[in-house]
Order: structure tokens, then C-alpha cells, then sequence
């Protein structure tokens, strides 16, 4: 395994191995290192937060942009300062495309791509029995299963075959597989019993799903868990606006209370000319008009995106026709990335690269645009009643408050004397504070109108 140094854990008694589990990046993360923690769980170890004392931190990076790299270095040297002695292992997209970077990090004790992902639980569980000796089965242990999350990330395809000219994904995750539909009902139905209410769809390439598995699509998928399963929020996690079939976006009006009213559809730019450098398999036209369906079909859905700026290339009109696109487009949340070289990459040898004032320049323009639309959105909500996950209890200055998340993925708090944690209910959304929205939970959970 790449970057073993035989270090072994020291420890003394029969208390529970703990291991730290910190994910950054993407949707697609989180779902392997909730998969890593159930087996490390299965195996007799203790799960805890990247922030509390453990033996092992295992850190899972992303990798699409320099900052990504630099926070995943950053995370590192910090557990070494915070917790000596302890051993730390990296893992995901970063670790997939340069181990030997953070090798080079001292104190490191294991790097493992995602390609031998597979067997990093043995190799901390080795490295545990090394001090603690062989645990029995998780059945056996009496803490408390602890979920990384409120909401189940199930991870339904993985890798990319669109190559699109900024993306390193394709080289770190590969070519697209699709997990078995059975095996997708199965893990959704064993989340259930572990009492999640909501689970979120993950993937690389999430509308690919199914391409290489005959008989089966995304929409055939997500039918299939609504019929064979009694979960109450399913969320797809992102598509590509060419991905949303008609009889896909007409499962959202099939299920409305069922399937979160939230798609989140990357544009990365309104130019076309852009798009096409990008390699990307949409034009404005059609990203608008795909928009469009979505508010005829769900009319209170969120639209969220991500935009790159100053990909090679861009003018000053290209990015002007970004902004006012998405001026026009209304989204409720925009995601902005400065483009960031990625070796390995098509645009990494293109020319006419944005300087960096006017890649600043712009950057700070869209997401101040962002911000105002966000708000905007927020508004627009005020007086709707939603369905809100409730996930968590905090104080703030000597008072309560809840906090959860809306099915069209805004964030909300209440002012509540009832137990909320992990209920979905349905609450009114009352007012704006700030970037705070206020909601006020219904009594007796049911929505005006309902016998």
C-alpha cells in the first residue's frame, strides 16, 4: 500500500480503537467516508469528529483545485500540531493523483488513492491490532453507532468518461461504473433502519447512471426506490441539463412530497464559445430551456449551479454573458470557482490564459451577484410552508435554537421547546434575518389544508 511506514499505534488496555474521519470536497466524499466509517464501525472502532482526540485521522481530500490541495495540506500539519502522536492517513482524489506530495508531509503514515480505497479499512484495522490486539464484530460493542451526518450519502455510480478540458476527475476516479439497482434498494433500505430520513444521491457523473448496467437508468433508479422503498426524501445530488429527461423531471411531480424540489446544475458559463473549449455537451440555450421545464414542472424548486471564471480564453463579453445570464436565471445559490490549472488536464495547454487581477476581478463580481440572488431566493420563500429536516440543538446567546435544512436545501432555524432532532415536519417560513431564515414548525405536523 502506497506510503506504509510500519508505524503501529501505541495503547495500552482494552478501551476501543477511535478514528477520526475529516472529508473534503464533494457529495461523492462524504459517501465513501460514510462507507469507510461503517466498516471501521463493524470492526469494533470508535468514530469520532476530526476535531476530538483520536488514534487515527483519516483525512479524504478533493483535488480540483489548488486550494483543495493547499486546504488538504493544511488539515494535515494541523493534526500534527493538535494531536502528536497520533497517525495520519490521506486518502481520495488528491492522494489518487499525487501521492508522493503528501508523503512528503512528515508524519504521514499512509497515502492510498482512490484506486486501493478498497482496502483502507484493513489497513487501519492492521495498524490498530498492532497495539489493541484483534477486536470482535461492532455487534459486540455498546457505544452508540455515531452517523458522519442527518442525511444518508449512498453513492449510486462513480468515474467520468465526458473529459471535460478543466476536469482532473476523470484521471483520479476513472471510467464510469454504475452500482447495481438492487444493491442501491438494499443500501437505501439498511440506511432506514439506521434512521435516516434522508438520502441524497452521489456520483461522479450522476445522470450517466446505468449506461454500462442494461436495462436500468437514473430515472429507472429513482422510480424504483419511491416504489420499493418508504423513504421519505430522496435527493439527486446534480445533473447536467442535457441529463433531465422528460420522464425523468416528470418523477418530481409523481412524488412531490418524496423527491427534494432542489436540482443543483452546473453551467460553468453562458458562452458558448466557452462551453465548447470547456468540452462541455450543453449550450446556453439549452441549459435555460431545461430550467424552464423544471419551474413548469416544480414551480417552488431551488436551481443552484457552479460557474468557472477566467477558464483560457474567457473575455470580458464572455463573462458579461455569464453574469447577465445568470441574473436571468434567478438561481438560488451559485457556486463560484476561479479556474484553477490542473497538470494532466486538455486546457492546462491552452493559451490566452486570464490574468490574475481580472480572474479576481470577476470572481468577486459573480459571487457578489450570487449573494444578492441567494437573498433574493430566501425572500421569495418567505410564507411557504416546507418540509424541513431538523438536525441539530444550539445555544446562541443563553437561547435554543434548531437548526435544519428545507427539501429545497436551504437552511433554516427555529425557536422550538419540542424534541426536533432528525424529524422532518412541515414549518412555515417566517422571515429573514440577515442570511437567516426564521421558520415557525406547524403544530401537529401537518400542512394548511390537510384533513
Amino acid at each position: 500500500m502506497e506510503g506504509t511506514t510500519g508505524q503501529t499505534l501505541e495503547g495500552e488496555g482494552p478501551r476501543p480503537p477511535v478514528v477520526a474521519v475529516e472529508t473534503h470536497g464533494c457529495k461523492l466524499n462524504l459517501a465513501d467516508s460514510e462507507a469507510l466509517a461503517r466498516e471501521l464501525e463493524r470492526s469494533g472502532c470508535r468514530i469520532v469528529t476530526e476535531r476530538e482526540q483520536a488514534d487515527v485521522y483519516v483525512l479524504n481530500t478533493c483535488t480540483v483545485t489548488r486550494e483543495a490541495d493547499s486546504k488538504a495540506r493544511q488539515a494535515v500539519r494541523a493534526y500534527m500540531r493538535q494531536f502528536p502522536g497520533s497517525v495520519v492517513m490521506v486518502t481520495g482524489c488528491y492522494a489518487q493523483r499525487s501521492p508522493g506530495e503528501l508523503e512528503s508531509i512528515p508524519g504521514v503514515s499512509l497515502v492510498v488513492g482512490n484506486r486501493a480505497k478498497g482496502g483502507l479499512a484493513g489497513s487501519i484495522l492492521g495498524l490498530i491490532e498492532g497495539a489493541h490486539g484483534p477486536r470482535a464484530s461492532g455487534d459486540d460493542t455498546s457505544w452508540p453507532t455515531i452517523p458522519l451526518r442527518h442525511r444518508a450519502m449512498v453513492k449510486i455510480q462513480e468515474g467520468c468518461n465526458q473529459v471535460c478540458a478543466y476536469c482532473i476527475v476523470p484521471k483520479v476516479r476513472g471510467r464510469e461504473r454504475s452500482v447495481p439497482p438492487e444493491a442501491l434498494t438494499a443500501q437505501v433500505r439498511e440506511r432506514l433502519k439506521e434512521g435516516y430520513r434522508e438520502v441524497v444521491l452521489t456520483g461522479t457523473q450522476l445522470g450517466s447512471y446505468g449506461f454500462d448496467v442494461p436495462g436500468t437508468s437514473l430515472e429507472a433508479l429513482v422510480r424504483g426506490l419511491m416504489e420499493e422503498t418508504s423513504l421519505e426524501r430522496l435527493r439527486v445530488s446534480s445533473l447536467q441539463p442535457q441529463e433531465l429527461t422528460e420522464g425523468l423531471l416528470g418523477l418530481w411531480a409523481r412524488y412531490p412530497t418524496r423527491l427534494c424540489p432542489h436540482f443543483h446544475m452546473p453551467l460553468q458559463s453562458s458562452s458558448d464559445a466557452v462551453l465548447r473549449r470547456m468540452r462541455r455537451r450543453y449550450g446556453a440555450d439549452l441549459y435555460a430551456e431545461t430550467v424552464q421545464r423544471i419551474r413548469q414542472t416544480v414551480p417552488e424548486a431551488a436551481v443552484t449551479t457552479d460557474v468557472i471564471v477566467g477558464f483560457p480564453g474567457e473575455t470580458e463579453e464572455d463573462f458579461q454573458r455569464t453574469l447577465d445570464f445568470c441574473q436571468g436565471m434567478g438561481f438560488a445559490a451559485i457556486h463560484v470557482f476561479p479556474y484553477s490549472v490542473r497538470p494532466g488536464t486538455g486546457a492546462a495547454h491552452m493559451r490566452e490564459k486570464v490574468n490574475g487581477e481580472s480572474l479576481s476581478t470577476r470572481r468577486r463580481a459573480l459571487a457578489e451577484l450570487g449573494r444578492g440572488l441567494a437573498a433574493a431566493f430566501r425572500q421569495r420563500c418567505v410564507g411557504q410552508v416546507r418540509q424541513v429536516l431538523w438536525e441539530r440543538e444550539r445555544e446562541l446567546g443563553g437561547v435554543k435554537l434548531w437548526e435544519g435544512l428545507t427539501d429545497t436545501y436551504l437552511r433554516v432555524q427555529c425557536l422550538s421547546s419540542r424534541g426536533l432532532a432528525n424529524q422532518i415536519a412541515p414549518a412555515r417560513l417566517e422571515r429573514c434575518t440577515g442570511q437567516v431564515l426564521w421558520a415557525k414548525p406547524l403544530p401537529g405536523g401537518a400542512f394548511p389544508g390537510m384533513p
